[in-house]
């Protein structure tokens, strides 16, 4: 029973928690997803506590020059001017000393006035050195060291939290991704500490029942890993021989995947394809699939959530009806739509002081820049896109996405758009935004004509951007890779780029197939066949956003992961 008399059923963990558009405690989907979950949770009166880090200088504010050089400021903020301080002090011992925490308490509610709380972990206490205060700062700031002790204050120390706030009875940890895969070692030392039965054997079957784990990560390398002598130093002996025993140091590194994959009796990936890959990297664990899903009362933009008041009252309390949205008269689809292109291009005129027009087919790419979302891929062969723009009609560009700081290909990918905005001047209009985040996410999904999306096979495990899109009525153009092989029915929710069949990436395949639907199909049905496309938006809704929704992905966890 937890300190307030409410039961508390799951503890979710995740290293980042997009808690409120105008909080920098998240970075990218990851924490958006984990935001987005714990809203559902709130709606559906679940019983469900969050457990995150606080960041008090948050991710970082992006910058960029007239050449697309990104520039880093912190974003510093004030919990105490949203979250509640508790009194409660809990310790983790890193390097061989006491680091002491508390914990703010953040409160999602949801549409039926049912909360959800969030535990942020804060070191910043007069308790502690100044490095130590600094540990809970920064979003994946840092090095190795700092990564591996800020996971181990969300592992550790966030079950510590949980305990000493009276949260005894908790029938499921969640892991949301390798970050909180500690969690394990505190349950198991706490076992031992209690003389239970399960302390009589510490192999971790015992506790599989107790812990589900979820990965977002579709390739080894993108798994976290630490050298075994930054573990022991971090950790200290007696937990690194624990997790010897365990079998989670591998090749002379943790590996905080596989410390997860053992402590959990239930393992999922993001999307059918995830699963499968997922599947063929850790042959010996069961994986299952759960297909990520956005929470539609916070994504869809005011003319839709307007429209859908009007038509589908029940739709914030359950989703499912938004496919009810197929008997929607397609001009109030259309009217619906141009009111957020509005607001979009109004934005972006109070950003870059451009006007852009509000008839040309708009296109917008808005995800993390990392060299493997390739934000470059529509200019593979400029020529061709101008000769596209010539025969089939005028397009517009509007891109954004941060770089994590250390990420050298990503920062190069916004370089990149830069100078093919500088190559198609007096032809294409191409605007980057800068400093991406949770509200000109809201504007950019629901504001284009047309989502695109270019991964790298297959590294997309699922992705939501386009999911966003669908449900405020715009199509994607897509790489066949996440969620889109699921979602994508040519010519009716969007376009695919690629072949089905195809399993590893060929840009020049994928960048003819591209421009091949633009020129032949696309562009032709936007301009000349208007009612075609206002079908195409409908179809969005009624099919992809009435299931890739929180709801549903929330439900499938209870009733497959949790019970």
């Amino acid at each position: 029973m937890a300190a307030n008399g409410s039961p508390a059923s799951v503890a979710y963990f995740s290293m980042e928690i997009a808690l409120r558009p105008d909080l920098p405690t998240y970075s990218g989907g990851l924490g958006i997803l984990a935001g987005d979950y714990l809203r559902a949770a709130a709606d559906k009166g679940l019983a469900m506590v969050g457990v995150t880090l606080v960041y008090r200088q948050g991710y970082f504010t992006q910058k960029l020059d007239n050449e697309g050089n990104q520039s880093e400021q912190e974003g510093a903020w004030q919990p105490e001017s949203v979250a509640e301080p508790l009194p409660i002090r809990v310790s983790v011992r890193l390097e061989g000393r006491e680091v002491w925490l508390r914990a703010w308490r953040f409160m999602i509610r949801g549409i039926f006035g049912h909360a959800v709380p969030v535990f942020l972990l804060d070191a910043s206490l007069p308790e502690n050195t100044q490095a130590d205060k600094e540990l809970t700062d920064h979003l994946y700031g840092g090095d190795e060291r700092y990564r591996l002790c800020q996971e181990a204050i969300l592992g550790l120390g966030g079950v510590a939290i949980l305990k000493a706030l009276g949260y005894t009875d908790l029938d499921v940890y969640h892991m949301n991704e390798g970050h909180s895969s500690l969690l394990g070692v505190a349950l198991l030392n706490q076992a031992k500490a209690n003389r239970t039965a399960e302390a009589a054997d510490s192999k971790p079957p015992l506790f599989r029942p107790r812990c589900v784990f979820t990965t977002h990560t579709p390739v080894p390398a993108g798994h976290d890993q630490f050298p075994v002598e930054l573990a022991r130093q971090v950790l200290g002996n007696e937990i690194v021989a624990s997790l010897q025993e365990l079998g989670c140091l591998l090749d002379g590194s943790l590996n905080m995947t596989y410390l997860g994959l053992v402590f959990s009796s239930y393992i999922n990936g993001v999307s059918m394809r995830h699963e499968e890959l997922t599947a063929a990297m850790f042959p010996n664990y069961p994986i299952h699939a759960i297909t990520n899903g956005i929470h539609s009362a916070t994504w869809a933009s005011e003319s839709f959530k307007e429209l859908y008041d009007r038509h589908l009252p029940e739709w914030t309390s359950d989703a499912l009806y938004l496919r009810y949205a197929i008997g929607i008269p397609l001009d109030e689809f259309r009217h619906a739509h141009s009111r957020s292109k509005e607001a979009l291009l109004k934005e972006v005129t109070r950003r870059t002081g451009k006007t852009l027009s509000q008839t040309t087919m708009t296109l917008g790419f808005a995800r993390r820049a990392a060299a493997y979302k390739r934000a470059d891929l529509l200019f593979y062969d400029l020529e061709r896109l101008r000769s596209i723009v010539d025969s089939s009609g005028p397009i517009q560009l509007i891109f954004a996405g941060k770089a994590h700081p250390k990420d050298l290909g990503g920062r190069d990918q916004i370089r990149r758009v830069f100078d093919a905005a500088r190559g198609l001047k007096g032809q294409v209009e191409v605007v980057y935004l800068e400093d991406y985040n949770f509200e000109l996410a809201k504007l950019l999904c629901a504001g284009v004509d047309l989502w695109l999306n270019t991964p790298q096979r297959p590294l997309e495990a699922s992705g939501t951007s386009g999911m966003k899109a669908a449900l405020n009525g715009v199509p994607s153009l897509s790489v066949l890779d996440g969620w889109w092989i699921e979602g994508c029915f040519e010519g009716v929710t969007g376009w695919a780029i690629g072949d089905a069949l195809q399993v590893q990436t060929d840009p020049s395949l994928e960048a003819r197939s591209m421009y091949q639907k633009l020129e032949s199909s696309i562009l032709p049905i936007f301009y000349e066949k208007p009612e075609a496309y206002a079908a195409i938006r409908r179809n969005a809704v009624a099919i992809n956003a009435s299931f890739f929704n929180a709801e549903r992905m929330v439900l499938q966890y209870m009733e497959n992961a949790y019970s």
